[in-house]
C-alpha cells in the first residue's frame, strides 16, 4: 500500500451530503493525492521527468495545477481576469513544466502558490451559489458548478499521471 488507510488523510470526510459538500469533498480528495504522491521526495526526485522528450514532472503538475485553479477561480469565477499566470507566459506556454527545475527554492515556491491558490479556491466556493456562472469565452457561460466538476476531472486525469510518475522514482504503488 502506498499509504496505510488509517493514515490516510483522505479518509473520514463527508461521505453522505448534499451537492455542494459531495463535490468539495471529491475535490479535496483529489488535491489531497497530488499532495500524496509528492511527500517524501526530494526537489531532483520531484523534478525528474517521465520519459524525453517530455517535460511532464510532479513538480511541473503542482505548478501546472496551481496555475490551473489560479485560472478558474480568481480569473475567471472571481472576475480577476488581470492576475497573471504564475509559471507559464505567453512566451513559454509550457513554463509551469519547463521551469520545474530541481531546486529547492523553486520547490518551496510551487506548493506555497499551490496552496494559495486552492485556499483561495475553497473560500470562494464555500461563499459562492454553485449555480453563480460568469461568461468566459466566446459568450459561453460556465457555473461554480461546472468549474467543480472539471477540476475534479482535472485533477483525477493528472493524479493518473503522477501515479506513473512517483512509480518510476521510487516503486511506490497506490491510490
Amino acid at each position: 500500500m502506498f499509504l496505510d488507510p488509517r493514515d490516510d488523510p483522505r479518509e473520514g470526510g463527508s461521505s453522505l451530503g448534499d451537492e455542494r459538500a459531495t463535490l468539495v469533498e471529491f475535490l479535496r480528495c483529489q488535491r489531497l493525492t497530488l499532495q500524496i504522491k509528492c511527500d517524501g521526495l526530494d526537489p531532483e526526485q520531484l523534478a525528474r521527468r517521465s520519459v524525453e522528450p517530455s517535460t511532464l514532472s510532479l513538480l511541473g503538475l503542482v505548478r501546472h495545477l496551481a496555475d490551473v485553479e489560479r485560472s478558474w477561480f480568481r480569473r475567471r469565477l472571481a472576475g480577476q481576469p488581470d492576475v497573471p499566470p504564475l509559471f507559464y507566459s505567453d512566451d513559454d506556454r509550457d513554463g509551469d513544466f519547463t521551469g520545474a527545475i530541481p531546486d529547492p527554492d523553486v520547490v518551496a515556491e510551487a506548493w506555497a502558490a499551490w496552496r494559495a491558490e486552492v485556499a483561495f479556491a475553497e473560500q470562494f466556493a464555500a461563499d459562492t451559489d454553485l449555480a453563480f456562472h460568469v461568461e468566459y469565452r466566446d459568450g459561453e457561460v460556465i457555473s461554480l458548478r461546472e468549474v467543480l466538476v472539471h477540476m475534479i476531472e482535472e485533477y483525477a486525469r493528472h493524479n493518473g499521471h503522477a501515479d506513473l510518475l512517483r512509480e518510476r522514482i521510487d516503486g511506490r504503488l497506490g491510490e
